[in-house]
Order: structure tokens, then sequence, then C-alpha cells
């Protein structure tokens, strides 16, 4: 068995970790894309996968040539999925991973890509969950993330805002993007990937560990405390 070092500090990622939102993301770059008659493939979706908006829109723009600018494209994106992200529903096994964290005190963030205005609607339905976090950046509007993923930045910035200031090896990423685990990597963590099946093989294996689902993570081979059979029959 791989031998895991032991962490105090935890952080996630949001979008396709925590909330099942990569749908929305992935339909909404296909009926774009569609309308000016291009495709959008998993292999594209696979490179921008967990690159800050603007980012994100600009390498689709040049990648397929759109006849748009990469802020027109963003606009459209950003109109289009809007209305869906109010709807996005929880991951299997986050609730369960994040309360049971939080009863043990370990102290949990959220890095996301996304601005800050997007997390907003994205936390509709899960406002009470999400309060358990001591904080969220929003590297899509946080002054203080000056490059996006696959660049360290946003992990760093997270880290640094717990009051403790942890070194980055004290602290575990748990990601689904492979520009999301190159981040963390960068940023000198440790990273659990949970990928969709689309992900290619290459894309996995920069990450410490990879899990079908967050219902398989075992917190003791990082160091944090077990689940109990109490709190599977609770939180399950």
């Amino acid at each position: 068995m791989p031998n895991y070092s032991k962490v105090d500090h935890v952080i996630f990622d949001l979008d396709g970790l925590l909330l099942d939102t990569e749908t929305f993301y992935m339909n909404t770059a296909v009926e774009i894309c569609q309308s000016f008659g291009k495709t959008f493939t998993y292999q594209l979706r696979e490179k921008v996968m967990g690159l800050p908006g603007p980012d994100n829109a600009r390498c689709i723009v040049e990648m397929l040539q759109l006849p748009v600018s990469p802020e027109e494209y963003y606009a459209l994106q950003k109109q289009k999925n809007k209305k869906l992200f109010a709807t996005a529903n929880l991951m299997p096994g986050a609730e369960r991973l994040v309360r049971h964290l939080h009863s043990h005190g370990i102290p949990i963030a959220v890095a996301t890509s996304s601005s800050e205005e997007s997390v907003n609607v994205k936390l509709t339905k899960h406002r009470e969950l999400f309060s358990l976090f001591h904080h969220i950046v929003t590297a899509s509007s946080d002054p203080e993330v000056k490059r996006g993923k696959p660049n360290p930045d946003i992990f760093l910035v997270c880290a640094s805002r717990f009051p403790d200031k942890p070194n980055p090896e004290k602290c575990l990423v748990f990601e689904d993007a492979p520009n999301g685990v190159k981040a963390a990597r960068a940023a000198g963590m440790q990273v659990v990937m949970v990928p969709d099946e689309s992900i290619s093989e290459e894309s996995k294996r920069p990450a410490t560990l990879v899990l079908r689902t967050l219902e398989d993570f075992k917190p003791e081979l990082f160091g944090l405390p077990a689940y109990t059979p109490t709190c599977v029959r609770r939180c399950e």
C-alpha cells in the first residue's frame, strides 16, 4: 500500500467534486460551439476543465477558432449557466465527508476557479453545508489569485487564509480536473483525484490517489479521523 503523508487541513475544489455542475458546463459548451458549426469534444473539455472562466473561454475560442471574442463567449456561457447553477446537486459522498471532517475539527476550505457571483448561485440549495467551511477562495474574482489553475496560486492563497497558515505539505486537496491536480501538486500538496469516466489515464497520473467517488475515500490513509459505524449510519 502506498505511504501517504499525514495532513491536518483539507481543501476542496467545487465544480464536479462537491457539486454536480460539470454537466452544465459541458452541455453549454456543446450548445454554443454547435451554434458556430464547431464540435466541443471530450478531449477539449479535459484541457479546459478547472480553468478560471475567462481562461476557459479563451482556450475554447482559440482552439476551435470561433468567430467571437473570448469575452463574448464567456458572457454567453454565464448567461446560459446561471439558471442551471441554482439547481446543482451534491456529488455522492460530498456531504458525508464535509460533515465528518468538520465534526472532528479538521479545518476545511474551498478553492474554486469560479467567480464569487457564480458560487453564490451554485450554493443556493446548500448554504448550511457550505457554512461549515472556514473560507472559500474564488479565483476568477479574487485579486490575490494572480494566475489560475494549473498554476499553484489558488491553493497557496487558500492555505494562507487558515488562521494557523499551514505548510503546503500539511494540506490535502480534493480535485476532479487535471488542471486542478497539476495546481495542487505544483503547490506542494497531496491531491486526491475523483475524475469522471472521460478523463484519460495520463491525466490521472500526477494525482496522489485516484478514486471513483468521494464515497470511497478512507480518511485514515492521510492521518485524518476515520469514519465510525455510527457516522456511516447517520450520514448515509
